[in-house]
């Protein structure tokens, strides 16, 4: 996420914001805020340690065993129907409260291969085997740890006001976020099988650019389509002194590197955002080696269908060609990771104009802020692409205040982006933003008592 928050954002009222008495006001009674602010309050111990132990203890992709069975167990003490297993580490929970609106709420459970430098005394020292077989550090570095408390404590919150509202809570424990699996694996193994059709899908995600206490929002599209393209290059390795008797795949491998990028500049409309980013390079054994082969790794971001079809097939068109003016001995291989797509994340703009409505009551307007999309991606738009159903996902401010108001400063640091080593959320301010947000929203799409 870009860093779109500033220091006059903390004492100005956002002119971006939808204001808090516009016409689509969410039926959110102000006077239940008091009561939702002292179960916070009440809660707040114990979700801290809860969190200190999920930032202590993180899991990669597919391994969410221990997260899981604490998810699980918070939600049958807080009354909800579970069910486990889902999707690999998936948890399901529902509460069925009468008549009423069916409202989804999702939060992510696994942690990235990433060594922790925060020096916080919570801090990770976990170490796990890869798929590979190599060991890795391990940290909730992406705040998946601050979702799974939020997602807790609100499931807990909203079972103790359940004599104010009516309808069905949903809270999906989802594994396997980072690496793009998690939602389309309980989808497979039946989650809307298993669950009441919702009619709302609500998320959140930390953001390392906005202060704890503030919170962001995208109407539209708000995060990316997001593909992995492998390639492979076929030259013929030779003596690097007589570059005359091979094929180079190295020299190839760059040319196509270059002609990749007028892809977007003159293949895509000028006003549809797209990146083509080779990562990765991997060719050749020694100095005076001409290798056999080349091989790239290249993330592709889109936010509509045809410009992703654009984007794929002009990767697939230009590297061939290219290759063959190379005269490459055969045709590369491009393949398209389609286990590995995760689709772009829509932000119904009537349920984000009714939501901010509620956001800045629950907080204030300078404290609720318009941002421009980003290009990261975020598996939660599948579930409301699949049932064709409003979804909504705001940015979560996780920012200690003296440290982000520090970076503000001419030369002051920069701010840790997530997926750093050094990403530390403020715990206390960041969990009480998220669940009063997240627990009002939830409410207001809820029918009344």
């Amino acid at each position: 996420m870009k860093h779109v928050f500033c220091a006059a954002t903390l004492t100005l009222i956002c002119t971006t914001s939808v204001p808090a008495d516009g016409g689509a006001r969410m039926p959110y009674r102000k006077d239940m805020q008091p009561i939702v602010d002292a179960g916070v309050v009440r809660h707040l111990p114990g979700l801290l340690a809860y969190y200190k132990d999920l930032h202590a203890n993180p899991e990669l992709s597919l391994h969410e065993e221990r997260s899981a069975a604490k998810m699980a167990e918070r939600l049958k003490t807080a009354g909800y129907t579970v069910t486990t297993g889902v999707g690999g580490h998936g948890v399901i929970g529902i509460l069925a409260n009468g008549d009423g609106p069916t409202v989804l709420i999702r939060g992510d459970m696994d942690a990235l291969p990433v060594v922790e430098e925060t020096g916080l005394p919570y801090a990770s020292k976990v170490t796990s085997q890869t798929d590979d077989a190599h060991t890795v550090g391990v940290m909730h570095a992406c705040g998946h740890d601050i979702h799974q408390t939020c997602l807790a404590g609100t499931a807990a919150l909203l079972s103790e006001t359940r004599a104010k509202w009516r309808g069905t809570v949903v809270i999906i424990a989802q594994p396997a976020e980072e690496i793009g699996r998690g939602a389309v694996m309980m989808i497979e193994d039946g989650l809307f099988d298993r669950i009441p059709r919702p009619d709302y899908c609500l998320a959140l995600h930390v953001s390392s650019s906005a202060p704890a206490g503030m919170v962001a929002y995208t109407s539209g599209w708000a995060l990316a389509n997001v593909d992995s393209v492998d390639v492979t290059i076929h030259g013929r390795g030779g003596h690097g002194s007589r570059p005359h008797e091979a094929i180079d795949p190295v020299l190839a491998a760059a040319q196509t590197i270059v002609a990749l990028q007028t892809i977007v500049s003159r293949r895509v409309d000028p006003i549809e955002s797209a990146v083509i980013t080779v990562g990765s390079i991997h060719a050749g054994s020694k100095h005076n080696i001409i290798a056999d082969e080349a091989r790239l790794q290249i993330t592709v971001r889109s936010y509509t269908e045809e410009t992703r079809r654009i984007l794929l097939d002009g990767i697939r068109d230009v590297t061939i060609n290219t290759c063959r003016a190379m005269g490459c001995t055969k045709d590369p291989d491009v393949v398209v990771r389609d286990n590995e797509f995760t689709p772009a994340t829509y932000n119904d703009p009537v349920l984000t104009q009714k939501a901010v409505s509620v956001l800045n009551q629950v907080l204030t307007p300078n404290h609720v802020r318009e941002v421009d999309p980003v290009m990261g991606g975020e598996d939660f738009g599948r579930y409301g692409r699949h049932l064709k159903v409003p979804s909504f996902i705001y940015w979560l401010g996780a920012v200690e205040m003296n440290r982000f108001l520090a970076s503000q400063k001419p030369g002051g640091d920069p701010l840790p982006a997530i997926h750093s080593s050094t990403f530390a959320p403020d715990p206390v301010p960041t969990i009480t933003t998220g669940l009063r947000c997240t627990t009002a929203l939830a409410l207001s799409l809820l029918s009344r008592e």
